[in-house]
C-alpha cells in the first residue's frame, strides 16, 4: 500500500492538502515523516547551516494571505496571543501557531483536494540540546530559531525542530500533533495522561493579593473565617510568597539601575518558615521559657486550618530557584545545596519583547543557583519538610528563570530538564496527590519536559489595579490554553470577588474547567457572587476540559480588532457552555512593549451563538440526537429552543459577559422532548447534571406517567430543565417535590434544599 504524505516540500513551496502554506522554502529545509498517527498528516522540519553555532536562524518560507493565530511569549515568563495573516506578524519567541486554509484560497498550481476548511499547526519543539522558536520578519518570511543558550553547545543542523500536523478540525488537530510529538520524544506526557489533584474540584483561596509579601499566620487565619462566615468556604489554601526565610542582597553599592526591584535578588537562607510563622515557646511561671520542643509555627498553622476551618489541601509557595534571587550561597545549614552565584542571560527572542524588572534586578545582582546535581536533594528536604507539617502541594513559581542560566550546564534545555525531573521526583515522593502547580512557565524547555506536572497558570497576573489587564486576561488564557491545555489543566489565576470585573473574571473561571480561587482581603468579598461559583460545601461545579475559543473566534482578535466578541466553550457530562466576553480595549502592545489600552472606550459588539459552537456537543449528546437544543442565558435567564444549525443574537458592552447553556434536547416519550438545564442561579448550571437517562416508569395503571427522565444532580437551589409538556411529578430522592412550569419556554423550575452531605448526589425524577 502506497502512503501519500499531506504535507510535502516541492518546488519551493509548503504544502499541505494540495494548498500553499509557504512559498520560498530555501533547499536546506527538509521535512521527515512521522510515524503513526504523524505518517500522513505530519512531518518535522529540518535545516542544515554552514557552520557549528549555539544560535541559529532559519528561513523556512514566505508566509501570506492566510489567517493565523500564534502564542508567543511577550516577556520571559508569560505568553500571549496574536492573530496575522503574514510573516511580518509573526512575533520573536512564538512557541505554537495554527494557520488557516480556507476552500476556494488555493494559489495556483495548487492540487486542492478538499471542500473543506484544512488547518495546519506548526510546533517549535526541543531537539537534543537545543530549543526551537518561530518568528518572522519584514519580507513576510517565517524563520526557525534554533539555540542552546550555552555558547560551548554548538550545532550545524537541526532534523527535528518543528513539527506540522493538518487537520479538518482545529481542535483535533493540535490534539493529535502534541500526541506524535509526545510519541517522538518521550519526554513528555499529554494532559489526558496525568493525575489532576483533587484541589481542583473545591473552592480556594491564596494570599497573594490578600497580604502580598507581608502574609502572616493570623492573616491566613482571618481570611479562611471571613470566606467561611458568608457561606462560601474554601476547602484549599495557598500560601503564597511571604512564608519563607530570606535575606536581602541589596547592597548599597549596588547598581542604581536595579534598585526598584532589588527585592528580587533576595535569597533563601533556609528550608523552613520565617519568624512571622513560628509559635513563640510559652513561658513559665518564673519567666524562663519552656523547654520542650515547640511543633513548627507552619504545622501547627495548617493543622488548625484543616481542624477548625475545614480545609482538605493546603499548598505554598516557592520560586524554581527556590526564591527569586536563588539559594543564599553558602548559607549556614545549606551548603550542601552547592549553590553559587549566576548570571542570568536572556535569549535575543525574549529581549526583544517586554523588558522585566525581575531579570534587570537578577542579571545584575545574581542568582544562588542550586548545582543541578544536587537539586533533587534541595527538592526533596523543602517537600519532605513541608509534607511533616501537613501540606499537601507546592506552587512552583518563576520557573523560567533557569533557562536563562544554562551557560556551563549543557545549555537551557539541559539545565531546564534536570531541573524539572527533580522537581517532579520530589513531588511524586512527598505530595502523593500530585500537589503542584506550575507557575511564571510559558516556556517549550519545561512542557516539553514535564511528565507528571498536570496544573500550570495559564496567563499573566491577576492585577487587581491594572484597568487594561482584565480583558487581555480572559482572551490571553482562552488561546494559551489551546496549546498549554494539551499538556495540563490551565490554572486561569486567583482574583478579586469585590471588584468592578470580579463577575467577568468569575464568570470566565466558572466555564475554564480550571481550579476557582479568589485572593480577597478577609472582609472584602461579593458573597452573591461567589455563591455561583460556590456550593455550601465548598465544592465547585467544574467544566470538564480546558476552555478554549470556538472554532469561529480562533482567527479573530477580540482584543484588538473593534468588531468581535470572543466565545470560549466548555462541556458538562450532559450539556454544553459558551461563554461570550467583550475583550475589547486592551492588549499587549509590539511598540510600548507593554499591556495597554489602546481603546478607552470600546464600542458595544453583537455576535451569535449556536450548539455547534460547543465542538463536542454531538459527543455530549450521544448516538440518535437529532441536533435540536436548548439555550438557558445565564443573564438574561431565557431559555430558548434552537433547532439544528439556528443561532441565537448576543449583545454586549466592554467588560460584559453572558453564558449560554447548550443542552441537547431528547426524546423521553413519544413526542415529548425533554432536557435538563441545570443550576439556574450558578455561573457553570450544567456543571450540576451528572447523568440524565431515558426510562418507562413503574406500573401501567391508567393515569401513571408514560415516562421519566431520571437524573443524578449535585448542589442545592433553583434547578432547571426543559419539557415540552408539563410534567406530571417531580420526586427528589423518592419524596415528591412542587414545581413551576413556564408552557411557553418548556422551564420546569424546583427548588433543590442543601444537602447534609459533602458532595451528595440527588436522584432527581421528572415524569411525563
Amino acid at each position: 500500500m502506497t502512503v501519500t504524505p499531506k504535507i510535502t516540500v516541492r518546488e519551493g513551496r509548503l504544502v499541505a492538502h494540495g494548498r500553499t502554506v509557504l512559498t520560498g522554502v530555501p533547499d536546506n529545509i527538509v521535512l521527515t515523516h512521522a510515524s503513526g498517527a504523524g505518517l500522513v498528516d505530519g512531518a518535522f522540519v529540518g535545516a542544515t547551516a554552514a557552520e557549528a553555532k549555539s544560535l541559529h536562524v532559519f528561513t523556512f518560507g514566505t508566509l501570506r494571505d492566510l489567517r493565523f493565530m500564534c502564542c508567543f511569549r511577550f516577556k520571559l515568563w508569560w505568553m500571549t496571543q496574536r492573530m496575522g495573516t503574514s510573516g511580518r506578524d509573526v512575533p520573536l519567541e512564538t512557541q505554537f501557531m495554527l494557520l488557516e486554509s480556507r476552500p476556494g484560497t488555493a494559489a495556483a498550481g495548487d492540487d486542492d483536494d478538499s471542500g473543506e476548511t484544512v488547518y495546519l499547526v506548526m510546533l517549535p519543539l526541543l531537539e537534543g540540546q537545543f530549543r526551537a522558536a518561530l518568528q518572522g520578519n519584514e519580507n513576510d518570511e517565517l524563520e526557525i530559531t534554533l539555540e542552546s543558550g550555552d555558547k560551548a553547545v554548538q550545532t550545524t543542523q537541526g532534523t527535528y525542530m518543528v513539527y506540522v500536523h493538518a487537520g479538518t478540525n482545529p481542535f483535533d488537530t493540535i490534539t493529535q500533533a502534541v500526541k506524535v510529538v509526545e510519541r517522538h520524544m518521550q519526554t513528555f506526557h499529554h494532559r489526558e495522561k496525568k493525575k489532576l489533584p483533587s484541589f481542583v474540584d473545591w473552592f480556594g483561596w491564596c494570599t497573594w493579593d490578600a497580604f502580598y509579601t507581608d502574609v502572616t499566620a493570623d492573616g491566613v487565619k482571618q481570611g479562611l473565617q471571613s470566606l467561611a462566615e458568608g457561606g462560601t468556604p474554601p476547602r484549599f489554601l495557598i500560601i503564597d510568597d511571604g512564608w519563607q526565610q530570606i535575606g536581602s542582597e541589596n547592597k548599597e553599592e549596588s547598581n542604581a539601575v536595579v534598585q526598584e526591584g532589588a527585592q528580587f535578588a533576595s535569597r533563601l537562607t533556609g528550608i523552613k518558615e520565617n519568624a512571622k510563622f513560628q509559635k513563640q515557646p510559652e513561658q513559665k511561671d518564673n519567666g524562663s521559657k519552656n523547654g520542650e520542643e515547640q511543633a513548627p509555627g507552619l504545622k501547627l498553622l495548617v493543622e488548625e486550618a484543616k481542624r477548625e476551618h475545614g480545609v482538605k489541601y493546603v499548598y505554598v509557595w516557592h520560586a524554581m530557584a527556590g526564591y527569586w534571587g536563588g539559594v543564599k550561597p553558602a548559607a549556614a545549614g545549606m551548603e550542601h545545596y552547592e549553590s553559587s552565584l549566576a548570571y542570568p542571560v536572556q535569549s535575543p527572542g525574549v529581549m526583544g519583547n517586554q523588558p522585566d524588572i525581575v531579570m534587570d534586578s537578577l542579571s545584575v545582582l545574581g542568582l544562588g543557583l542550586v548545582h543541578p546535581r544536587k537539586v533533587l536533594r534541595f527538592y526533596d528536604e523543602l517537600h519532605s519538610y513541608l509534607a511533616s507539617c501537613g501540606v499537601d502541594g507546592v506552587k512552583v513559581d518563576v520557573q523560567n528563570i533557569i533557562e536563562t542560566l544554562g551557560a556551563g550546564h549543557g545549555g537551557r534545555v539541559s539545565l531546564t530538564r534536570a531541573y524539572h525531573q527533580a522537581l517532579e521526583a520530589s513531588v511524586a515522593r512527598n505530595f502523593p496527590d500530585n500537589g503542584c502547580i506550575s507557575c511564571m512557565c510559558h516556556n517549550t524547555d519545561m512542557l516539553y519536559s514535564a511528565r507528571q506536572t498536570a496544573v500550570v497558570r495559564a496567563s499573566d497576573d491577576f492585577y487587581p489595579r491594572d484597568p487594561a489587564s482584565h480583558t487581555i486576561h480572559i482572551s490571553s488564557v482562552a488561546y494559551n490554553t489551546l496549546f498549554l491545555g494539551e499538556f495540563m489543566q490551565p490554572d486561569w489565576d486567583m482574583f478579586h470577588s469585590l471588584h468592578p470585573a470580579a463577575e467577568y473574571h468569575g464568570a470566565a473561571r466558572a466555564i475554564g474547567g480550571c481550579p476557582i480561587y479568589v485572593s480577597d482581603k478577609p472582609g472584602n468579598h461579593n458573597f452573591e457572587l461567589l455563591k455561583k461559583l460556590v456550593l455550601p460545601d465548598g465544592s465547585v461545579l467544574r467544566a470538564q476540559l480546558p476552555g478554549r475559543p470556538t472554532r469561529d473566534s480562533l482567527f479573530a482578535d477580540p482584543a484588538r480588532d473593534g468588531i468581535s466578541l470572543l466565545k470560549i466553550w466548555n462541556v458538562n457530562k450532559c450539556t454544553g457552555v459558551v461563554g461570550v466576553f467583550n475583550c475589547q480595549g486592551a492588549g499587549w502592545c509590539r511598540v510600548t512593549k507593554k499591556t495597554r489600552v489602546h481603546d478607552a472606550a470600546p464600542g458595544t459588539l453583537t455576535g451569535s451563538v449556536r450548539a455547534d459552537d460547543v465542538d463536542a456537543i454531538a459527543q455530549v449528546a450521544g448516538a440518535g440526537w437529532g441536533g435540536d437544543v436548548v439555550v438557558y442565558a445565564h443573564r438574561s435567564r431565557e431559555l430558548v429552543r434552537l433547532p439544528r444549525g439556528a443561532t441565537l443574537p448576543v449583545t454586549l458592552k466592554v467588560l460584559e459577559f453572558e453564558l449560554f447553556h447548550v443542552c441537547p434536547v431528547r426524546e423521553v416519550a413519544p413526542g415529548v422532548a425533554f432536557a435538563p438545564v441545570g443550576l439556574l442561579d450558578m455561573f457553570n448550571s450544567g456543571g450540576a447534571v451528572e447523568q440524565c437517562e431515558a426510562r418507562a416508569a413503574d406500573g401501567g395503571e391508567a393515569g401513571k406517567a408514560a415516562a421519566a427522565a431520571v437524573l443524578r444532580v449535585r448542589g442545592c437551589g433553583r434547578f432547571g430543565a426543559y419539557c415540552s409538556r408539563r410534567p406530571a411529578r417531580c420526586t427528589l430522592d423518592a419524596a415528591e417535590v412542587e414545581f413551576s412550569y413556564d408552557a411557553d419556554t418548556g422551564l420546569v423550575v424546583l427548588d433543590i434544599p442543601v444537602p447534609e452531605k459533602e458532595l451528595y448526589r440527588w436522584t432527581l425524577e421528572i415524569e411525563v
